[in-house]
């Protein structure tokens, strides 16, 4: 008989796993987590109620309805790369692509593409390490985004995702089926933009409502990663968030909390139930403790140069990185770079992001 490589398959699992900041065996597809848009992770990932660029597809759907051209670009292209866990290991990536174009009269648009890729994996006997053939897994989404002001000040939009995750393209022992799947979800986001007075902006987004996924035992099927994002954003000095002044200093903080409850038997409750019942699965002080704080800075000179510093703070995980990064921009081209620190042998440690925005 044959298996698969079933211990470096887990490896690269957990490894994925580790670099989110969530339990790791509440939910499945735990890619969708991980942050695109070089711009919020230099900010300690606190971007849902900033979401004025085209990265807003992921952070906040309700963002785009703001982004009709009045300041920045009407559309705009990003590309993000990054070598994931370079602290364990080589071969793994995560690319992020995104469009957006704004309709008049209509709202704005966005189209995205999400990559990770998990590596080279080795198929094996059961009965001895005698190599019979080799595969790639990855997981990757398509989504599609539109936004569009209900009132001046306040922005709803909403993210459709395909999902096609390839871990394996056969099972591992006697299991019959393959290590693959498709799944889909959306996100609903709202932006309330100078919500109490100039400059401080509310935001909040739902992502990844969709039904369970299962790769070969649809009884032993996992949630997705329901995630709650609220967060406040603040202009410093530099004018409202609304306007693009030369020099500025913003200020985000924002709260996670994944929505998703398991029980002590395994099981899972299905989504529309779990938006409720994960607040109230263990104790007060034990859900307190499984949100994640985001906060960071964002300086900008000249309209030119930018300056980022972040840190999170998620107590159950024991992740608390600080973020760094800054940007260059030219005319409608703005290059960003990120970086993350989490202490000595932390796997996220020296992660590096890089990432392109082209406005038209």
């Amino acid at each position: 008989m044959r298996k698969l490589g079933v211990v470096a398959l887990s490896m690269l699992l957990i490894l994925l796993l580790a670099t989110q900041a969530y339990p790791v065996s509440e939910a499945g597809i735990l890619f969708l987590l991980i942050s695109p848009g070089v711009r919020a992770d230099g900010m300690g990932e606190a971007f849902v109620a900033i979401s004025d660029d085209v990265s807003a597809v992921y952070w906040n759907p309700g963002g785009l309805a703001f982004q009709d051209g009045s300041y920045g670009p009407a559309r705009e292209f990003i590309f993000m790369h990054s070598n994931w866990l370079p602290q364990l290991t080589s071969d793994l990536f995560y690319d992020f692509a995104a469009y957006k174009h704004y309709v008049y009269g209509l709202g704005t648009f966005g189209i995205s593409l999400t990559y990770l890729n998990l590596g080279e994996q080795i198929i094996t006997y059961e009965t001895g390490p005698e190599e019979m053939g080799r595969f790639m897994s990855y997981d990757a989404a398509a989504a599609l985004s539109y936004g569009t002001t209900m009132t001046d000040n306040i922005g709803m939009g909403v993210t459709i995702r395909l999902i096609r995750s390839n871990l394996a393209p056969i099972g591992a022992g006697a299991e019959q089926g393959k290590g693959q799947t498709w799944a889909f979800n959306f996100d609903m986001g709202l932006l309330y933009r100078n919500m109490l007075f100039d400059g401080f902006n509310l935001g909040m987004n739902v992502s990844n409502i969709g039904p369970k996924i299962a790769y070969i035992d649809v009884d032993q099927a996992d949630p997705q990663p329901t995630n709650l994002k609220i967060g406040l954003a603040y202009r410093i000095f530099g004018g409202d968030l609304s306007t693009d002044s030369p020099n500025r200093l913003t200020a985000a903080v924002d709260v996670n909390k994944l929505l998703v409850r398991r029980r002590k038997d395994g099981t899972s409750d299905p989504v529309y139930k779990a938006l409720f019942t994960s607040w109230a699965d263990d104790p007060f002080e034990e859900e307190m403790k499984k949100l994640i704080a985001h906060g960071g800075l964002e300086y900008w000179y000249d309209n030119m140069v930018a300056l980022r510093a972040g840190y999170w703070h998620d107590e159950e995980g024991k992740v608390k990185p600080w973020t760094f990064g800054f940007g260059l921009r030219f005319k409608l081209y703005e290059l960003d770079f990120g970086y993350i620190t989490a202490g000595e042998g932390h796997p996220l440690t020296d992660t590096m992001r890089f990432s392109l925005q082209i406005g038209f």
